[in-house]
């Protein structure tokens, strides 16, 4: 899994409950893959490719978590954004 230094830098800025519930989903995507259907508001943003999201929490702010897989073979998974729904780039 590859999480490039902006994505750190999104997640050291969540507040702590909300990086929790983030590594918990980093640790679940190693384990089970980048489908994660159990997650709150789960899917696959239309004409993006592999691009896959969901929402970490309910209420306001909400937060998101992005994510694209790079390479389905080796199982290699870039995750692009961790933040506010506001700001993220669908």
């Amino acid at each position: 899994m590859e999480i490039p230094s902006r994505v750190r830098k999104q997640a050291d800025a969540l507040p702590e409950s909300i990086r929790k519930r983030f590594l918990f989903l980093l640790r679940e995507m190693r384990e089970l893959g980048p489908a994660r259907a159990n997650r709150p508001h789960y899917g696959k943003l239309k004409g993006r490719g592999e691009v896959h999201h969901c929402h970490l929490n309910t209420g306001r702010p909400r937060y998101v978590a992005m994510w694209e897989v790079v390479d389905k073979k080796i199982r290699l998974i870039e995750v692009r954004y961790v933040g506010t729904h506001e700001k993220a780039d669908y």
